[in-house]
């Protein structure tokens, strides 16, 4: 069985274990890969890099899930890389085992090591690869269904890019899991990016994971969201600076919500939003949970 072939079969295997089918045509990935996380809340793991740094509290990605559970009443990990204490194995198995017992679930790792999968050096380049596939192992062990390799801020040679895009999807796939991409980096002004992107590489071969913050001004956020939205299995529902009361004048969060849904994507979302105080944050993650929880109650027009 070829690489691909052995993608679209494991893929399929994990559908039936959602109760769903996982389909590869065009357009429909996202359908597929979100089957069973309709109106799912999770959490974004860097949302608590600070924290996790503190001497005043026990916190860790290992005491992270229990957290969700009993104060934040949020359901799905999205891990970051930079939150890891070690991607060895029986670390591994330890968080994997964390997250069951409190009764999360976890299913992205955003892979967010500084390497160069672009670079016109073949040695930075394999280096890249090496780490991102060290990364997906790691995903593997912890039962993720994607993993998301890091934009760079200086526009990628583009038959270098998709190109170590395809290596990854084929690495990934034979372990079950997708490859995303995310608005970040160089993308980030620009509305079009990732569906280009999406197009070059092909959109039934990648996922797309939205974040509603990481664009430069408002005039590309909209339109950002509008076309992006459509192919997007999670979202990053990120707030920035916030107010007493869940005041966020960066952006309008309300409007960004109604743009997924009115595209017709139902979650995972998954909060991003740090504070230094660790009460306010706690507060303002619930703001943002409950009014998340609101405005899916409203049935779309």
């Amino acid at each position: 069985m070829n690489n691909w072939l052995r993608r679209d079969w494991m893929k399929g295997v994990s559908g039936l274990a959602l109760g769903g089918t996982f389909l590869q045509e065009s357009g429909e990935l996202r359908a597929a890969d979100s089957e069973g996380l309709e109106g799912k809340l999770g959490i974004v793991t860097a949302s608590f890099g600070r924290h996790f740094a503190s001497k005043e509290r026990d916190l860790s990605l290992l005491t992270l899930p229990k957290l969700m559970r009993d104060e934040l009443d949020l359901e799905v990990v999205d891990f970051n890389s930079v939150n890891f204490e070690s991607f060895k194995p029986d670390y591994l198995e330890k968080l994997r085992a964390a997250v069951a017992d409190a009764g999360r679930v976890a299913f992205n790792l955003k892979m967010n090591q500084k390497v160069d999968m672009n670079s016109s050096d073949p040695e930075i380049r394999g280096e890249a690869m090496r780490v991102y596939k060290a990364s997906i192992d790691a995903a593997e062990i912890l039962g993720l269904k994607w993993v998301r390799p890091l934009p760079r801020n200086e526009t990628p040679d583009m038959d270098l890019h998709v190109a170590a895009f395809k290596e990854l999807i084929d690495y990934a796939g034979e372990r079950g899991i997708t490859v995303l991409i995310e608005n970040f980096g160089w993308m980030m002004d620009d509305p079009d990016s990732v569906v280009d992107l999406s197009g070059k590489i092909g959109s039934d071969k990648v996922g797309v994971g939205i974040d509603t913050g990481n664009w430069t001004t408002n005039e590309v956020r909209y339109p950002g969201l509008e076309k992006t939205f459509p192919l997007a299995v999670t979202c990053d529902f990120k707030a920035k600076v916030m107010g007493e009361n869940g005041e966020h004048k960066g952006y309008d969060l309300k409007r960004c919500f109604e743009i997924g849904r009115d595209s017709g994507f139902r979650g995972p979302w998954c909060l991003e939003h740090g504070h230094k105080d660790w009460d306010q944050m706690l507060k303002n993650l619930g703001f943002l949970r409950d009014s998340l929880r609101k405005w899916m109650e409203k049935k779309p027009a």
